[in-house]
């Protein structure tokens, strides 16, 4: 029994270990060819004197302000109608949500970047 007892506190210590855990093994001498290049600025203060940086964020506002403005009327609609079948429904809810998505992404994805605004439509989309 001794024996089986002692072979379980060398189990654990009985191979050594050939990989560096935690911070030693984020050091940059871990034999890498390359170099990780520096961390990109969040924020570029030549980025105010663009008219690109500003038509993007017009673009940015006028098509959140449409979303929201489309979607919003559209389940107001839905909700002061007398009886659902005289209005959309939940299923022209779904499509008003999707069309302006649609809609908008395809209009401003060459002004903002389509992933960018993607992005924002995600958050407001997860918040209704």
């Amino acid at each position: 029994m001794e024996g089986k007892e002692q072979d379980v506190s060398l189990g654990a210590n009985k191979f050594p270990e050939r990989q560096p855990i935690g911070t030693a093994a984020q050091s940059q001498d871990d034999g890498k060819d390359y170099q990780e290049p520096p961390p990109a600025p969040l924020f570029e203060p030549s980025e105010l004197t663009s008219w690109s940086f500003y038509r993007a964020g017009i673009a940015e506002f006028v098509a959140t302000f449409l979303f929201l403005y489309i979607t919003i009327l559209t389940v107001m609609g839905v909700l002061r109608s007398p009886t659902k079948c005289q209005s959309v429904g939940i299923q022209g809810i779904a499509w008003a949500f999707g069309g302006m998505i649609f809609a908008l992404v395809y209009c401003t994805a060459g002004i903002s970047g389509s992933f960018f605004f993607s992005q924002h439509l995600r958050k407001k989309i997860l918040f209704f």
